[in-house]
C-alpha cells in the first residue's frame, strides 16, 4: 500500500508532463530539495513532503488525476526505454516520470529528425535544458512545456517510469544551467521566451527611432548566448578555390571598412495572426520581430577576395555560428557589388552586443533573419547549401496552406527562405487603444520589402478596407530603388467612420498594406498565406481600436 501511495504521488508529480507536458528540468528550489531526500525506506515521509512541495500545483493535479487514472499505463524501466531507439522498436523518450512513444512525430520535429534522435531511448530533459523553446520559465523558475508541446505529447504517452529510476535520475540531474550567463535585457522588450531568448521590439517606440537602439533591437536566439573573448576571437574563411585563412578581429578591422543600414526581420514576424486561422509552430510573434540598425565591418566579397578564394565553382557561401547555427546564401548575393553583405563587428557605431553576435556576425541585407548568422566562426564557399535544420529542414520552409503535416513531403525539395516578401504593420495606435471620434486619427507604421526593393506606397484604412488613404512615406523613403535594405516609416491622418449611435462607443478596424517598387502588394487574408511553420505572414495588418462615444 505504501509503495502504491508513492507511485500514485509520482504519477501526480508527472501529471504536468502528461497533461501540461511540463518541466524540461524538474526539481528546482524547495521542490528539488524535498525530493532529493527521498529514499525507499521512507516512502510515507516522502509522500507528505511531496504534498507540501506540490501545493501550488495541486489544483491542476486534482483536475487531471481522473484522466490519468483512466489510462492505467504500465510501469517501464529505463532499460526497457533504452531498447526503443528507432526501426521496428520505435522511438521512446522520457520526460520526468512519463514515457512517450514519439515515433510518429520524429519526421515532423521542427528542429529536424537528427536532433530529436539524440534523445532516443533516453530522457529529453538534458536537451530541453538547452533547447528551451519547448518550455516556458527559467531563471530559477519551474520549467513547463508550452501548450502546443503539451498537445503533441499527451496522446503519445505509453507508460510511467519505474520509481527507482525516477529517483536515480533525480540524483544524477545536474545543477549546471547553460543559460545562467545570459545578458541583461531591456525591460521594454516584449518577451516571448526567456530561454532561448525571443523578444520583440516595443511597437510603441518604433516610430521614435529610424535606427532601433541596440538595447531595443528584437532578439531571436536558438541557444544560450556564447561568451566570446574578442581578444582571442578567430574567424575561418575558406572553401572551394582556396585553402582558407583565419582572421583575428584586429585583422578584420584592418580591412577596408564599410557600413550598411539594414533591417533584420525574423521569418516568423506576425505569426500570431496566422495562429488565428490555425495553430502553427514557434513563437507567436506580433509585429515587433523586425528592427533596423547601422552595421559596420568588412564586405563579404572583399573578405573572400582577401582570403585568396577562387569562386568559379562556388554556388553558395555557408556561415556557421559559435552556437551551432548553420545557414547559407547564394554566391550571387554574397559576391554582388550591390549585395552589400557585411561581416559586421559594429552595430549603431559600437561593438556588437552579446545578444546580437559579439564580436562578429554576418548581415545579409534583404534576407530572412536566420541567414544573418551571429557569433560567426566559419565562412565557407561551397558547391552546396548548408546542411542542418535552418537550411534544409522544415524550420524555414514555407509550405502551402493545404500542407498540415510533412509526412510524405520531400522537405529538402522546397527552397529555403531567403528574400522576404513586402510587409507593413501599424505601430500606433496599439490594438485596444481608445480614440476620439471627432478628430482625425494619426496612424504610424513601418513598411519593408526583401531583396532591397523599395517601398512605393502604403495604403491605410479606418473601416476594415472599405475606403483607403495613401500614407506619407517618411525616413527610409529616399533609399535607392533596388538597394533599399532598411524599412520605411510612414504616417497618415485618417477620418474615423461614423459611430453607429452617438451614445455608445464602437470599434474601428485599422488596416494597412504596402506596395513595393516591383508592384508586389500584400494579400488581404492571412488564410491565404497560412503555412505549417507560420512563416512570412505579410497579409494586411489589422488593428482594432475603440472609438469613444460622441460627447
Amino acid at each position: 500500500t505504501t509503495m502504491h501511495g508513492m507511485r500514485r504521488w509520482l504519477h501526480l508529480r508527472a501529471l504536468p508532463f502528461a497533461v501540461g507536458a511540463a518541466a524540461c528540468r524538474v526539481g528546482e528550489g524547495e521542490d528539488r530539495g524535498v525530493r532529493r531526500r527521498w529514499c525507499p525506506s521512507s516512502c510515507e515521509q516522502a509522500v507528505r513532503a511531496l504534498t507540501l512541495a506540490l501545493a501550488p500545483r495541486r489544483a491542476m493535479c486534482e483536475a487531471a488525476e481522473a484522466a490519468a487514472a483512466e489510462r492505467q499505463l504500465p510501469i517501464v524501466t529505463t532499460e526497457e526505454v533504452a531498447k526503443h531507439t528507432g526501426g521496428d522498436a520505435g522511438v521512446w523518450v522520457i520526460l520526468g516520470s512519463a514515457v512517450y512513444d514519439v515515433s510518429r512525430f520524429v519526421a515532423e520535429h521542427p528542429g529536424g529528425e537528427e536532433k530529436i534522435m539524440l534523445a532516443a531511448g533516453k530522457s529529453v530533459e538534458p536537451f530541453w535544458a538547452l533547447y528551451r523553446q519547448h518550455v516556458v520559465g527559467g531563471g530559477g523558475e519551474h520549467l513547463a512545456a508550452k501548450p502546443h508541446v503539451a498537445d503533441i505529447l499527451a496522446p503519445l504517452q505509453v507508460g510511467w517510469l519505474d520509481p527507482k529510476d525516477v529517483a536515480a535520475a533525480e540524483r544524477q540531474r545536474s545543477d549546471d544551467d547553460p543559460y545562467k550567463d545570459e545578458p541583461r535585457r531591456h525591460a521594454a522588450l516584449r518577451l516571448l521566451a526567456e530561454t532561448p531568448c525571443s523578444a520583440e521590439s516595443p511597437l510603441q517606440l518604433v516610430a521614435d527611432h529610424y535606427l532601433t537602439p541596440s538595447e531595443l533591437f528584437f532578439v531571436r536566439n536558438h541557444h544560450p548566448v556564447p561568451r566570446l573573448d574578442a581578444r582571442e576571437y578567430t574567424l575561418f574563411v575558406g572553401g572551394v578555390g582556396g585553402g582558407g585563412r583565419e582572421y583575428t578581429l584586429e585583422q578584420l578591422a584592418a580591412l577596408p571598412k564599410a557600413s550598411v543600414t539594414s533591417s533584420i526581420q525574423c521569418g516568423g514576424n506576425r505569426r500570431a495572426a496566422l495562429n488565428e486561422v490555425r495553430q502553427t509552430s514557434g513563437n507567436a510573434w506580433g509585429a515587433g520581430a523586425i528592427s533596423n540598425a547601422s552595421w559596420s565591418g568588412v564586405l563579404l566579397r572583399d573578405l573572400l577576395h582577401d582570403a585568396g578564394l577562387s569562386l568559379e565553382k562556388a554556388e553558395h557561401v555557408q556561415f556557421e555560428g559559435e552556437d551551432g547555427v548553420k545557414a547559407s546564401i547564394p554566391i550571387d548575393k554574397a559576391c554582388c557589388e550591390r549585395g552589400d553583405v557585411l561581416v559586421a563587428y559594429e552595430m549603431n557605431g559600437a561593438p556588437l552586443p552579446p545578444d546580437h553576435g559579439h564580436p562578429v556576425r554576418v548581415v545579409v541585407p534583404g534576407h530572412v533573419g536566420v541567414r544573418n548568422v551571429k557569433w560567426l566562426r566559419r565562412v565557407v564557399a561551397s558547391e552546396e547549401e548548408s546542411t542542418g535544420v535552418w537550411q534544409r529542414g522544415i524550420a524555414y520552409k514555407q509550405f502551402g496552406p493545404s500542407t498540415t503535416s510533412v509526412e510524405g513531403v520531400h522537405v529538402e525539395a522546397y527552397p529555403a527562405m531567403q528574400e522576404m516578401p513586402v510587409q507593413s504593420a501599424i505601430v500606433s495606435p496599439l490594438a485596444g487603444a481608445s480614440v476620439d471620434p471627432d478628430e482625425p486619427l494619426t496612424v504610424k507604421g513601418y513598411a519593408y520589402s526583401g531583396g532591397g526593393r523599395g517601398i512605393a506606397r502604403v495604403d491605410v484604412s479606418a473601416d476594415g478596407g472599405g475606403t483607403w488613404h495613401t500614407a506619407t512615406l517618411a525616413e527610409g523613403a529616399s533609399q535607392p530603388r533596388n538597394r533599399a535594405w532598411a524599412w520605411t516609416l510612414w504616417e497618415v491622418e485618417l477620418p474615423l467612420p461614423p459611430t453607429t449611435t452617438e451614445a455608445a462607443p464602437c470599434q474601428a478596424t485599422l488596416v494597412c498594406k504596402a506596395v513595393d517598387v516591383a508592384h508586389n502588394s500584400q494579400p488581404d487574408s492571412p488564410a491565404g498565406v497560412w503555412n505549417l511553420r507560420g512563416l512570412a505572414n505579410n497579409s494586411w495588418d489589422r488593428v482594432r481600436v475603440n472609438v469613444r462615444a460622441a460627447e
